[in-house]
């Protein structure tokens, strides 16, 4: 073998071995402490039922999302996406108020403590407010009236580095407004939604 040839030999050699031992960043699922994303997944929360479409709407227009009382967030696990019983309880009772009041759009914000690149959080944020999404429509909410939001760890309510403060952050928020001309485009006020 030349010179050359065991040169790029060993510089192939050492990607592979740099790639294969390279420090991977898992999701948890936060119950069980399992490393696999797949784990994260609700048992009722795999897939929407058949039938059920789930377009997401648009947050283009410059109409602000708003919080109201009726709406509590809901807060996850370390490095985890999965809805837990308590959030989907919250949820539930986020999701009646929505069914009484279907001329309002819906905006799920997912939001991380500051743990993890921007990158990373961006990402789980996202997962987070589709887990959310997704729990909804199951819960009989129109999917086109639901968008998400990632805000990673950009917005925190705490800016403390303590565990509490971590958690309070680990949250994903259900925000409102009154649809738009433009959003009720090919909607009929008078069907059920």
């Amino acid at each position: 073998m030349t010179t050359t040839s065991t040169r790029w030999l060993l510089v192939a050699l050492c990607a592979a071995t740099t790639l294969a031992c390279a420090p991977r960043k898992t999701v948890k699922n936060g119950t069980n402490g399992t490393n696999t994303a797949d784990a994260n997944k609700n048992d009722d929360a795999d897939t929407l039922p058949p039938g059920v479409e789930s377009g997401e709407a648009s947050i283009k227009d410059g109409s602000q999302f708003s919080e109201t009382p009726e709406l509590q967030s809901i807060t996850f696990g370390y490095d985890a996406y999965a809805l837990q019983d308590e959030a989907r309880a919250t949820l539930r009772k986020n999701a009646e108020y929505l069914k009484q009041h279907r001329d309002l759009e819906i905006l799920v914000a997912g939001h991380c403590d500051e743990r993890g690149t921007t990158e990373y959080n961006l990402a789980l944020g996202q997962k987070r407010a589709k887990e959310v999404r997704e729990y909804y429509i199951r819960l009989g909410i129109p999917g086109k009236a639901i968008a998400t939001i990632s805000y990673g760890e950009e917005k925190p309510v705490c800016d403390q580095p303590t565990e509490d403060c971590w958690n309070k952050n680990r949250r994903a928020e259900t925000r409102i407004r009154a649809r738009t001309a433009s959003s009720q485009q090919g909607v009929n006020p008078k069907a059920p939604q």
